[in-house]
């Protein structure tokens, strides 16, 4: 039971000499929502190309439900894909649209009038079967590019950046959406995105990648909270990332100043990466706090203020607070042990990149 439905082992994959992805290793387990996360080239849409069939790796296998399928075609394959261009045909309606699919496998007339009916019920879209594809808006046809690709039942439903034409409001609206429709439909989904936001928003497994390797996987909260490098942690949310010297178990030095915190490990008198997410900072009185510094800039975001508070040595630390510190005025910084992530240096470019996946 606990078999991945889908594996993917030791895929390598180059274009025109350049390697995107490098002897990548993924596994997806059934009736989950996994988000490749990344930075532009980062390999994540090579990833779900590959998974749908329509890339074949230079090396590697695709297993899916045990099997493997690494050359066979996309039609062939238990999964159907929604890109960003959502790709309706403009001379057929809505009903013929989302039974492209169905006839070509010659289901009947009434099987056919029955799916259709569902799938726009799905998508909250009844009665739209008779409408052109022109009349509807994006988010309206991003819907019924979903409801087109669930009616086939697919096992895997592999989505590329389909919310990107979508202004924001929509955007939070169909990440709503989508998570209704996986978990009413119990069918697993692959979604590629380079916003943080909607990976945290939707997921239940996030990969984060880079220059085609998996730099860490995980649960929304272990991403955000434990990121297992400096590219993870400054990819997702915003972050603190300073050099800091590790004095001992459960005591780190940055800029000078010891602070408490809970990792173990690192050695003694060690060069490490130190991680605070604005959130986590307290700004008190100047001699209350572990480091001083001045506030220099502030900007109201509504559930917070964010303000740049710069210490001495002139770094400028991000925090976010619902309290008010005004430019210019003193203030000392404390940061709860627990609020410290301690990270192992990077011996190399090379190894920065490859994070986890070395």
């Amino acid at each position: 039971m606990n078999q991945p439905l889908i594996d993917l082992v030791s895929i390598s994959k180059s274009f025109d000499n350049m390697k995107i992805l490098d002897d990548l290793n993924l596994s997806v387990k059934e009736n989950t929502f996994v988000t490749l996360l990344g930075p532009s080239g980062c390999g994540k849409t090579t990833t779900l190309r590959i998974i749908g069939g329509f890339e074949t790796p230079d090396t590697g296998k695709v297993i899916f439900g045990g099997e493997n399928i690494t050359y066979l075609p996309p039609n062939k394959r238990q999964l159907n894909t929604v890109f960003q261009k959502y790709a309706l045909f403009p001379h057929m309606n809505i009903g013929e649209n989302i039974a492209f699919g169905l006839k070509i496998k010659g289901k009947s007339k009434s099987y056919i009038n029955d799916k259709i009916k569902y799938a726009l019920k799905l998508v909250n879209l009844e009665g739209f079967e008779n409408r052109s594809v022109d009349s509807l808006s994006g988010g309206q046809q991003q819907r019924i590019a979903i409801a087109r690709a669930i009616v086939n039942e697919p096992k895997v439903l592999l989505l590329d950046e389909p919310l990107g034409a979508l202004d924001l409001k929509l955007r939070q609206d169909m990440q709503y959406e989508l998570i209704r429709l996986k978990n009413e439909l119990g069918i697993t989904f692959i979604y590629v995105t380079h916003d943080q936001e909607e990976a945290l928003t939707m997921s239940d497994t996030i990969v984060v990648m880079n220059q085609g390797y998996i730099q860490q996987m995980g649960t929304p909260e272990q991403i955000y909270n434990e990121p297992e490098n400096a590219f993870v942690a400054d990819f997702i949310g915003e972050s603190n990332i300073v050099d800091g010297i590790m004095i001992q178990d459960e005591l780190v030095e940055i800029f000078g100043a010891r602070f408490a915190c809970v990792d173990k490990g690192f050695g003694c008198n060690k060069p490490v990466d130190v991680v605070i997410r604005p959130e986590d900072i307290d700004l008190v009185e100047p001699e209350a706090g572990t480091l001083q510094g001045i506030v220099t800039h502030l900007i109201f975001k509504g559930v917070h203020y964010e303000m740049e508070v710069t210490t001495p040595d002139g770094y400028e630390w991000l925090v976010h607070s619902t309290d008010l510190f005004p430019v210019g005025k003193k203030v000392g910084i404390h940061v709860d042990p627990f609020d410290i992530q301690i990270m192992n240096k990077p011996a190399s470019e090379d190894e920065e990149a490859v994070g986890v996946n070395e």
